[in-house]
């Protein structure tokens, strides 16, 4: 079977758990529940697409599958912000009420921070795991100023964090939906005139420069991508850990390609499958007693670990 019919199946199976979700029992109110499902799907289509993208690209640029991009501190710097903004300025500020204009501020400054940190640390050679180790020790300072404010401000504020602060799909922030699906194309459009140099890049640093690609500069327009479809994902659901790292890993296995062209595609259908699927078991067959999240976080938890000692066997 070649890559372009696995993909195909992927796309069925995607598109038929999509349906099922819409449509199964909807009842005699159809015309009040499925508007509700259809927007519901799309934003998670939209979250499941932006992280597998984004994962797929970022470990492609860092040569390391069992990296994702919340390793940069992205989304402790999210948290910081809006922990932040309620500190100064109380849950009932401008910046909390109006959504899209929270979002629009969250992002600007993440690109700033972004674009800020990369530019300090490509300069006198200094290459991409100096800049991840960068990014743990920033993750861990924004997560423990965020700490100490939440535990200073008061109690029903601190409980608008605490919806932030874990991901849900069953509350899932639509107001930003046509927002969010304008920038994610935006995104990944403008990318597309990189993609041509990640199957050289997957290479590593040295390879690639010796085959003619700019590297750094390549390098640091897939991370300011990454960067926005992290903001994405984090602002219609919250932080997620390990779904990203789940489904790049299951695309490389199932596609069994080095080309971007196949494992990108690959990627987001298995994170749609894996989203949607598991939303519907959610409700249906679970009853909503527990969430998506935290059986992503258990299943890609476990894999992780299998990934470690399986990497661990290999030297």
């Amino acid at each position: 079977m070649n890559n372009k019919s696995r993909i195909i199946i992927l796309a069925v199976l995607a598109a038929a758990l999509t349906a099922g979700y819409i449509f199964w029992d909807l009842g005699p109110n159809w015309d009040y529940a499925l508007p509700r499902r259809v927007i519901k799907i799309v934003a998670i289509i939209v979250v499941g697409c932006a992280i597998a993208f984004s994962t797929v690209i970022f470990q492609t640029v860092t040569n390391n599958k069992i990296l994702t991009p919340s390793i940069l501190g992205l989304d402790s710097m999210y948290m910081l912000i809006q922990t932040g903004v309620i500190f100064i300025f109380g849950s009932t500020h401008i910046m909390i009420m109006n959504k899209n204009l929270n979002f629009l501020i969250t992002l600007a400054a993440m690109l700033i921070f972004a674009s800020l940190l990369f530019k300090f640390m490509f300069k006198k050679n200094r290459n991409i795991y100096f800049l991840l180790l960068i990014g743990i020790i920033f993750g861990t300072l924004f997560g423990s100023m965020s700490s100490f404010m939440q535990v200073l401000i008061d109690p029903n504020e601190f409980q608008i964090i605490q919806n932030k602060m874990f991901a849900s799909f069953n509350n899932v922030n639509t107001d930003l939906l046509t927002l969010a699906i304008i920038l994610m194309i935006a995104a990944m459009v403008y990318f597309m005139r990189f993609l041509k140099y990640l199957d050289v890049m997957s290479l590593g640093r040295d390879q690639a420069i010796n085959l003619g690609v700019d590297y750094d500069f390549v390098t640091k327009r897939v991370l300011i991508v990454v960067t926005v479809l992290i903001s994405i994902s984090t602002a219609l659901i919250g932080p997620i850990t390990f779904l990203g790292l789940l489904v790049a890993n299951v695309a490389y296995q199932f596609i069994k390609s080095y080309q971007h062209k196949h494992i990108l595609p690959g990627a987001m259908l298995i994170s749609v499958i894996a989203l949607v699927g598991g939303q519907f078991i959610v409700e249906r067959i679970f009853t909503f007693s527990t969430t998506l999240s935290v059986i992503i976080n258990f299943v890609g938890g476990v894999y992780f670990i299998y990934l470690l000692l399986k990497e661990n066997k290999s030297w």
